[in-house]
């Protein structure tokens, strides 16, 4: 299905180009990476596949409720002719609401073989407490 749909958005970016319309569709649009996000008691855990991204690429910025992870893949050099891609490159972006509050200034990300590990630490709910009535 994933080729299909390659194939569908080639023949549009070429259809737009030959119109006259000067950018493709993929300098415009940003892609959004594979991503998974587990939950422990104590965090959130973000592992985001960006292969071929530089540290000095990606930008992560957390809110108390939003991750955002964005940034830009250029094109490598290549020997030869590119007779297929299946790796995106340009602008990438990838948002995730959290349903609970978050310690931002905690936060910690690294890059490592082609995946971004965001660790979100949970900020501590008070805890119910038994109050006792005087009287």
């Amino acid at each position: 299905m994933t080729t299909d749909f390659e194939d569908i958005f080639e023949r549009m970016n070429r259809f737009l180009e030959s119109a006259g319309l000067s950018r493709s569709l993929s300098e415009t649009m940003a892609w959004a990476p594979l991503a998974d996000m587990s939950e422990t008691d104590d965090a959130y855990l973000i592992e985001c596949e960006l292969p071929g991204a530089k540290r000095d690429d990606i930008d992560v910025e957390i809110t108390e409720h939003e991750l955002a992870i964005t940034g830009e893949i250029t094109e490598r050099e290549r020997e030869g002719v590119l007779r297929r891609r299946g790796r995106p490159v340009g602008r990438f972006e990838y948002r995730a609401l959290l349903p609970t509050d978050v310690r931002a200034d905690e936060v910690q990300a690294a890059l490592s073989d082609g995946v971004l590990k965001v660790t979100i630490p949970k900020a501590k709910a008070a805890k119910p407490r038994h109050i006792e009535i005087q009287g």
